[in-house]
């Protein structure tokens, strides 16, 4: 039986501008089984999931469940939970780490001053500091959620921590599954679909080195799904890959259309017309919807460097 990965990617579906979006992102280590709607139906409190959901709607925080790859028994329940932190704006992004014994600290956090970049709450609170290990590499793998997410999402997980690449987690939703597997690396947050293991580890290697891999890139999650398209078209053109060079500075018009403004740190800026068109022939978005749909494509028009005279006008 055909699937949703299988369809985009026979389809050549292009991947740019598909991320999630998230200014911040929030994990929680939870293992044990995940349910749809993970942080409601796992073995976290369903209560504090709702709780967590209500203190981060609305601040530009994503709030997502993660876990070590491997079996996940139900009955292993490490006695301290990790907990990250990642804001994902160039030239303010910074990964925060903690422990904690209790979750329901979480909801002492300032979700708004998070979405904004501001860590010192996160520290106050869970004792966090900056994260001093390998990168992190998020692999979706919530089948419950669209059955490719399981199918090529565990065994990517599970081939990249064999192999000795630290950091890597288990995620329970990233958007996007007819890409899986897919991946979130911070703390960048830049996404990746149709990932293998050694393209995985490429891209790890670049977030050391704080550059960019354009290859399969989905974009940015500290934009908006045109501009993580623009931010993306600029690169290329431009062959600029440094993490921290781009930034997405306004974004006009709506859909089906817009003209995105990308600004270098060295003061250029580029207009991008960004279109958005269908993904045909119609078929299923995800595994678990039987209505047929045309998902919806960024499609780059134009890249033009803008002059000092354009800029002031």
């Amino acid at each position: 039986m055909s699937t949703c990965s299988t369809a985009s990617r026979d389809h050549a579906e292009p991947v740019p501008g598909t991320a999630a979006t998230a200014r911040t992102w929030l994990l929680l280590e939870q293992p044990g089984p995940w349910g749809v709607k993970a942080l409601t139906s796992s073995n976290l409190d369903p209560a504090l999931g709702r709780a967590l959901e209500a203190a981060a709607k609305g601040t530009g925080v994503r709030i997502a469940l993660i876990r070590r790859p491997g079996r996940h028994a139900d009955c292993h329940m490490p006695a301290t939970r990790r907990v990250y932190a990642a804001h994902t704006m160039p030239g303010r992004s910074w990964l925060h780490s903690a422990t904690t014994t209790d979750p329901r600290r979480l909801l002492d956090l300032d979700f708004a001053a998070l979405g904004a970049g501001d860590h010192r709450r996160f520290d106050t609170v869970l004792g966090g500091r900056p994260h001093e290990g390998e990168p992190l590499a998020l692999v979706c793998t919530n089948g419950k959620r669209d059955r490719c997410c399981a199918l090529l999402g565990r065994p990517l997980a599970a081939e990249l921590a064999t192999s000795g690449v630290e950091g890597v987690w288990e995620v329970t939703h990233l958007g996007g599954h007819r890409f899986a597997p897919t991946v979130l690396v911070l703390p960048y947050g830049y996404a990746y679909g149709r990932a293998e293991a050694h393209t995985v580890k490429e891209v790890l290697h670049g977030v050391r080195e704080g550059r960019i891999v354009v290859e399969g890139c989905r974009g940015s999650s500290a934009w908006e799904r045109p501009g993580q398209a623009a931010e993306l078209a600029v690169r290329t053109a431009v062959g600029e890959y440094a993490a921290q060079a781009l930034r997405v500075v306004r974004t006009e018009g709506a859909a089906p259309r817009w003209e995105v403004t990308v600004a270098h740190a060295d003061g250029r800026h580029w207009r991008v017309v960004v279109a958005q068109g269908a993904s045909l022939p119609p078929r299923p978005e995800s595994c678990g919807v039987s209505v047929l749909g045309a998902p919806a494509r960024m499609d780059v028009v134009e890249v033009r460097e803008l002059t000092m005279a354009a800029l002031a006008g």
